[in-house]
């Protein structure tokens, strides 16, 4: 708004006098002299006190429905790295996970507070262990996935992409740390079936690993670093490696591991044996085994209803100050002409 009214008639009487040449310059000039035409809504107290009022009314209802629908979702974690570890070797655990020699067998015992409803879905948590590593990320050859031996460069992989003078397949530290602890699940004198198929994204098994491309060299070296892969199936077929590839973004997460597909009652006890095999205690990470159902919004996660909730909150708390201050101090709108300067003169 121009405050001085002979500036507004000087102001047009420049625009006319500027050449105009195309309907591109001329859409140009009302750019960069912001004479284009636009929506310029007055916002006044009460438009201001409606809006945050609506917000808040929208997002709190939507925070506690997503509350509940996470809280619905029933979830049993259960820490297993230092339980696993035999007494004698509670002070050099190091050792005794690089100990071949050593049985990693181990058992634990899940009670089930609540009806868990099939599929029940296991996955392995690990934490401080950071997958987002620059070195680590970039250590892997996407087109060796899909292309196998055909595809010859993977600088990429290195240190890990050559073995005795032969390539790897699949090459790189991601592959080469893959997951290796192993679970199997009983109630009562009956095992319960894990089915491990369809674990995977299924745009991975079919466009980012070969359904004829298999493991060549895997694990051969000195320096053994996970899990080892059948050489007689194909890459696109072995979804734990699929899923271990697609690395995490943080350093505490969980990869789906399989599906229960039964239901569990309140008050059993699911017995757990596993191979506790992979190495955490090197760098002081920790290994969490993690059951549980899903609800029409996935997994347990009170952050998204927890951000609905408080936007809402705040947006109504706002809305209230705004209201208390127009209330106790009212002010004019900007619009009213007369409180124009020269306006204000003449009264005076």
């Amino acid at each position: 708004m121009d405050v001085d009214g002979g500036s507004t008639s000087l102001n047009e009487e420049v625009a006319r006098s500027i050449p105009i040449q195309s309907g591109r310059s001329k859409a140009l000039y009302q750019f960069t002299q912001q004479r284009l035409p636009a929506c310029k809504p007055v916002l006044t107290p009460a438009w201001v006190i409606t809006t945050f009022l609506f917000m808040g009314a929208i997002f709190i209802p939507i925070g506690l429905v997503t509350l509940r629908a996470s809280r619905s979702v029933v979830e049993i974690v259960e820490r297993y790295d230092i339980e696993c570890v035999p007494e004698v070797f509670r002070g050099n655990k190091v050792s005794y996970i690089k100990d071949s020699s050593i049985s990693k067998n181990c058992t634990q015992y899940l009670k089930v507070d609540k009806y868990m409803k099939a599929p029940i879905y296991i996955y392995y948590q690990l934490d401080n262990y950071y997958q987002n590593h620059r070195r680590y990320v970039k250590s892997r050859s996407d087109k060796q996935l899909f292309q196998g031996l055909k595809y010859n460069d993977t600088s990429s992989c290195q240190p890990e992409n050559f073995n005795n003078g032969l390539p790897i397949v699949p090459c790189g530290l991601i592959a080469w740390s893959l997951f290796n602890d192993t679970y199997t699940f009983t109630r009562g004198t009956r095992k319960l079936m894990v089915s491990r198929k369809n674990i995977a994204w299924k745009s991975d098994r079919v466009h980012k690993f070969g359904k004829q491309v298999y493991p060549f060299n895997f694990q051969n070296g000195t320096l053994i670093g996970g899990g080892n892969l059948d050489p007689r199936i194909p890459l696109s077929d072995q979804e734990d490696l699929i899923v271990w590839m697609r690395t995490a973004a943080l350093p505490n997460f969980r990869k789906l591991y399989g599906r229960i597909e039964e239901d569990l009652d309140a008050g059993d006890v699911v017995v757990v044996h596993l191979m506790n095999n992979y190495n955490t205690y090197s760098f002081s990470g920790k290994k969490k085994l993690v059951l549980s159902t899903s609800g029409w919004l996935g997994g347990k996660n009170d952050f998204l209803g927890a951000a609905y909730v408080f936007v809402g909150s705040s947006s109504i708390i706002i809305s209230i100050v705004f209201m208390l201050l127009h209330v106790k101090n009212p002010r004019p709108y900007g619009g009213d002409a007369a409180y124009l300067s020269w306006n204000l003169k003449n009264i005076s």
